[in-house]
């Protein structure tokens, strides 16, 4: 093969109780990429539509995502990266996750998969830093794995790949605000109470042993956070109402989608996401907000090869 176009998803970070370490991929919202093999060597990007991120190698997180991999591999051929951005930046669905992952999962697959998925997980972790400032992996994690992902340590890197109920699906309103990973993280207190810390760690095990038993009440029950969203709710337009509604209308639980400001729910059977979609449009349309929605099963493969050459 020497070009391949693929579908990278849209990604939940933190899934409420998850700070950094939780994340699911989504099935219905995503990137394309185009990824060939050329005769120069390097990175260089040579289309982009869909959204305003730029040319420049080392300034887009798919360039960069892109370098750290070839930095481990000799090659005397290069890579040329098109992109058709259809995750906003700053919608908190994952969107330079999808650009990093993509970039160094499609490269590995022209090289004859020569890393681990962890490997490529590392890699693309530099593309997240350059866009918030941080490393984390609790989105390119699940778009690279598939399903839910556990990033159990960070150094050294671990990653678990966790069961996903067949039921699942996700509802994810994104208002048309931005937020930014980078300023988000700034409002966040760098201490926390022994108390909520306690709390937190409880739902971490529900939501991971729900999930595993396939609980659908326990996995509700797990969907609380008591560190994060407190703070970051006031970035998002009548949140608490969309989490009452949402709730209403059959939701397990609701919370901030990554850093916001887009909102998800999980709930039971495609049904009740879509009932919990309609209650989600009747908050924002009250509001006057226009919004993006989504309703998706889990995406348990992560990304997917549309066509090859």
């Amino acid at each position: 093969m020497n070009e391949l176009k693929i579908f990278t998803p849209a990604t939940i970070a933190n899934v409420s109780c998850g700070f950094d370490v939780l994340g699911l991929a989504l099935d219905t919202v995503g990137d394309e990429m185009i990824i060939r093999k050329v005769a120069e060597k390097g990175v260089r990007i040579t289309k982009i539509t869909g959204q305003s991120i730029p040319f420049e190698t080392h300034k887009n997180v798919s360039g960069i995502a892109a370098l750290a991999l070839l930095g481990e591999v000799n090659t005397d051929f290069g890579f040329e990266i098109e992109i058709d951005k259809r995750i906003k930046p700053g919608s908190g669905i994952g969107s330079s996750a999808a650009s990093s992952a993509g970039a160094v999962w499609a490269i590995n697959k022209l090289l004859g998969d020569p890393f681990s998925t962890k490997d490529l997980v590392r890699f693309a972790m530099e593309g997240e830093r350059l866009a918030s400032g941080v490393p984390h992996a609790d989105n390119v994690a699940p778009a690279l794995f598939g399903g839910f992902t556990l990033v159990r340590s960070y150094e050294p890197l671990d990653i678990i790949n966790i069961h996903t109920p067949s039921e699942l699906f996700v509802t994810v309103i994104h208002p048309q605000i931005e937020v930014k990973t980078s300023d988000a993280r700034e409002i966040l207190k760098t201490t926390v109470t022994l108390k909520n810390a306690i709390k937190q760690w409880g739902n971490v095990g529900g939501l991971i042993s729900g999930l595993y038993t396939e609980d659908y009440e326990l996995i509700g029950r797990s969907l609380e956070d008591f560190i994060v969203e407190p703070i970051r709710s006031i970035l998002i337009p009548a949140f608490d109402l969309l989490k009452q509604e949402s709730i209403k209308a059959g939701a397990l639980g609701c919370g901030i989608s990554g850093s916001g400001p887009s909102v998800f729910a999980l709930s039971k059977g495609k049904e009740t996401a879509l009932k919990v979609a309609e209650a989600m449009r009747m908050v924002y349309d009250k509001v006057g907000l226009s919004y993006d929605i989504h309703v998706s099963k889990v995406n348990k493969e992560g990304i997917k090869i549309l066509e090859s050459k």
